[in-house]
This record gives structure tokens, sequence and C-alpha cells, in this order.
């Protein structure tokens, strides 16, 4: 590594890889279970129309985000000031998406269900911002892709965290096989990830607290899978004295 900083933030990264591949607890795993049991009793029509429906909100947010973010941030930044910066906007859109939860849990299930799409647009948004404060240009297609499997690592189960944990260390190699999401597969995976606790949040007055809490960690755990992978695809090109 170039300096002290870098060697710390790349012990950082390699803690967080194994995070991220380790075993889920049981409840976890009864709980996922218990999903995809739920899920194989959904009509086929009605995954489909969730899935486009979610798809087509995505895609627009996209656009919406990427038009609206400034593409690159100065070449000149050193990596630890870049991680400064993304704490900030991660502070910044933490407090945007606990005042948004904890809005639409205190109106209970009217207002509970615009949190969905309301919450995914800060996420995405996030993501951007994220993307080009470690340099990553999103008005590229395969950028604004690698960011969706940001997202879906974040937000998926133990099999599908792996797997996308895979297919963002090898991106160069990967990119080339994808040409667009698997919607179904994202869509559910986030799904089945955020469901129960929203459930809590639609019950008007408690749901104000549990949406704030709710939306709180989803944006550190957000944060904190991007963090360590953009710090990984600039460190990865970084030589090493180890």
């Amino acid at each position: 590594m170039t300096n002290n900083y870098e060697m710390k933030a790349y012990q950082e990264v390699q803690a967080w890889r194994i995070k991220v591949m380790k075993r889920s607890g049981m409840a976890n795993r009864f709980t996922k279970k218990a999903q995809n049991k739920i899920n194989s009793w959904i009509p086929e029509q009605v995954h489909k129309i969730v899935t486009d429906s979610i798809k087509n909100m995505v895609k627009a947010t996209l656009a919406g985000s990427n038009m609206m973010t400034k593409k690159l941030i100065s070449t000149d930044m050193i990596l630890e000031e870049r991680d400064k910066l993304l704490e900030e906007k991660h502070t910044s859109y933490r407090k945007t998406a606990v005042i948004e939860g904890a809005g639409t849990g205190a109106g209970g299930l009217l207002l509970g269900a615009a949190d969905f799409p309301l919450l995914l647009s800060i996420k995405i948004k996030f993501l951007f911002e994220a993307a080009a404060i470690y340099g990553f240009d999103t008005s590229k297609y395969d950028e604004r892709l690698f960011l969706l499997y940001v997202f879906q690592l974040a937000f998926s189960s133990e099999e599908k965290r792996r797997e996308t944990l895979f297919i963002i260390e090898n991106w160069d190699e990967q990119k080339e096989k994808l040409v667009d999401m698997d919607w179904r597969v994202f869509q559910q995976e986030y799904r089945d990830h955020i469901d129960l606790i929203k459930i809590f949040q639609l019950i008007p007055g408690f749901g104000a607290i549990v949406g704030a809490y709710a939306n709180h960690n989803l944006m550190d755990r957000l944060a904190e899978t991007a963090l360590n992978v953009y710090r990984m695809r600039i460190l990865d090109e970084r030589p090493r004295n180890d």
C-alpha cells in the first residue's frame, strides 16, 4: 500500500468481506425459508407484475439520479478524503431516510405504502453519489449495473450475497457476461430482506418509531457496503507491500 491509511482500509475491507461471507444465524435462515415458501404460493402473474413494477421504478430512479449527480469527484483526492466525503453523504442521506420513515410510518397503512418507493429512491441516489466520490462514471451503463449489484449485495440472503460478492470482486470479467439485472431476483431478495420490519411500520403511531429505526439501519448497511466495495475496487489497483 502507498500509505498507512490505505493499509488500514485494506484490512477493514478484508474484515468486512469475512462478515459478508459468514453463514447466517439460524433465525435468519428460518425466516428466509419461510419467505421462500410464501413466495412459492404467490401466483406467477403476481410475481411478474411486482418484478416489472420494481424494474420500472428502479430504472426511472437510475435515470433521474444519473442526471442530477455530479459525475466525477476530483481524481486528485486521496482515499482518506473520499472516505470522509462518503461519510458526510451517508449522514445526510440517513437523516433524510429517517425523517421519511418516521413520516410515512406515522400515517399507518396509507402513507406506509409510500415508504417503499421513497426509500428505494433515497438509496439509489446515495449510491450514485458514492460512485462519483470514488471516481466511477455512472453515465456508463456498466457502472450503473455495478451500482445495482452493490445494492443487491447489501440487501440479500446468504446465498445471494456470496454470489453477488463474487461478481463484484471479478467485475471486469463478469460484466461482459451480464446483459441486464435479474430483476426477479433483485426485487424478491430486497423485498424479503425488508418485509418483516416494514409490516410493523404500518401500525399507526408505533409505525413512526419503527420506520425511523428501520430506515436508519438500512442506510447504515448500504453505506457500509458501498464504502467497502468502492474501496476494494480502488485498492485492488494498488501495489501492496505485504
